[in-house]
């Protein structure tokens, strides 16, 4: 499928009102990134010529997190996904060409069976190609109608279905490709649904099957197409997803210890040999370098850098700080805003007190540098080269401590120097 003859539309209008949450269900997040950014992922990587957001409730949010990188389109109206992908039409108007519509409550659809469906559509010359799946409770689902060919009849909803259309295992799970043009003829034709008052983007499959070619590809991996209607089916995605990028993340060679105790965030960097001990934490934009050891019950946040070698061990937290090669900060620890040198080691229950109130102030550790057990450095403070401070010192606002100094006390004053 060749990228300027493909344009996207993601559905991501609902309120997601079993959530109980004033967020978009759009917005609900998945190791740390909304739902919607791995649909918009997933259409990137397909290098569509346009992509559109359809929002409703609470576009404003939507707008915000999309920011220019796409067209929002908005649906005042909630009155179902037909209706939706009608108030796309404006923006496609001078588009031709096939159009896949994803739906923001399937968040781990992969590109390579979207890219199976783009080309099984372009191959069958179908008007209309949707993803199925075969599964073993369909329940709740539409089942999808086949001729004797194979080819799709239609897809009948579990409200309307007979009690033999209901034994039907082959479910419709949203994701769908249209050739465009034929897609807006077919929406002209559709009516609202008598019971839920609304328009169903399924009831153009069946019109399109009544006067042109209509396929459907079934995937096997049923974890991908599971929706999110509720908080506890977030928690279970939470859980595929988890595993994966743990996966992922052991392929790269990072011995992840306790996949389902640890929970590595998208957009993370993390050298080979590292390990990853249980009940850690690596949030949005960290990087950690080769042969660490990161946890148990560590966190690491705010896009942290984390050099090689370097030790973060139990109930440690690192957030929007720098720490260089072969560091320790073994235990018990904060390092908030800092910019530690390499080969420093921080004493257990250490704390850099960033926030003074009003601002978050830098401490800076230079190299080779001893902080004693419960040192207190209240920020902005330097700590020189090879400089030690004693265990329970507290280094006041404003404090150079030179290379090579020894300082230790409430406050903390020099004792002598290191040579």
């Amino acid at each position: 499928m060749r990228s300027h003859s493909l344009a996207v539309v993601v559905l991501a209008a609902g309120r997601g009102t079993r959530m109980k949450s004033d967020t978009p269900k759009a917005l609900q997040k998945l190791c740390g990134k909304p739902m919607l950014w791995f649909l918009l992922q997933r259409a990137g990587e397909l290098s569509p010529k346009k992509t559109a957001v359809v929002a409703g409730h609470r576009i404003d949010s939507v707008r915000r997190f999309v920011g220019r990188t796409v067209e929002v389109v908005e649906q005042k109206e909630l009155l179902g996904s037909g209706h939706a992908v009608m108030q796309a039409a404006p923006f496609l108007r001078k588009f031709k060409g096939s159009l896949l519509v994803l739906y923001c409550d399937t968040p781990l659809i992969s590109s390579r069976t979207l890219r199976n469906l783009l080309e099984t559509h372009r191959r069958k010359s179908a008007d209309c190609t949707l993803l199925s799946t075969c599964a073993r409770n369909p329940w709740g689902y539409g089942r999808i109608q086949r001729h004797a060919d194979g080819t799709v009849r239609g897809v009948v909803e579990e409200n309307a279905a007979s009690p033999e259309e209901k034994k039907i295992r082959e479910i419709n799970v949203g994701c769908v490709v249209f050739r465009s043009d034929r897609l807006w003829e077919a929406l002209k034709k559709i009516r609202r649904n008598a019971k839920k008052n609304e328009y169903y983007l399924t009831d153009v499959i069946g019109v399109l099957a009544k006067t042109g070619r209509v396929e459907a590809v079934v995937t096997e991996d049923q974890e991908e197409v599971l929706g999110v209607n509720t908080r506890r089916d977030l928690v279970s995605l939470q859980r595929i997803l988890k595993r994966r990028v743990a996966e992922r993340w052991l392929d790269r060679g990072v011995d992840v210890q306790d996949p389902d105790t640890t929970t590595i965030e998208e957009g993370v960097e993390i050298g080979a040999d590292t390990s990853i001990l249980p009940y850690t934490v690596i949030q949005e934009g960290s990087k950690i370098g080769r042969r660490c050891v990161i946890g148990p019950f560590a966190r690491i946040r705010g896009g942290s850098r984390i050099g090689e070698e370097v030790t973060i061990g139990n109930f440690v937290e690192v957030v929007r700080s720098t720490i260089g090669d072969g560091t320790q900060v073994k235990h018990l620890s904060y390092i908030g805003d800092a910019e530690i040198g390499s080969w420093v080691n921080v004493g257990a229950g250490s704390i850099t007190a960033n926030y003074d109130g009003k601002a978050k102030r830098r401490t800076v550790i230079k190299d080779r540098a001893q902080i004693g057990s419960g040192t207190v450095l209240i920020a902005p403070v330097t700590v020189g080269r090879r400089a030690v401070t004693g265990a329970g010192a507290v280094v006041t606002k404003g404090t150079y401590v030179a290379d090579g100094a020894v300082v230790a006390g409430l406050p903390a004053r020099p004792l002598n120097s290191r040579k």
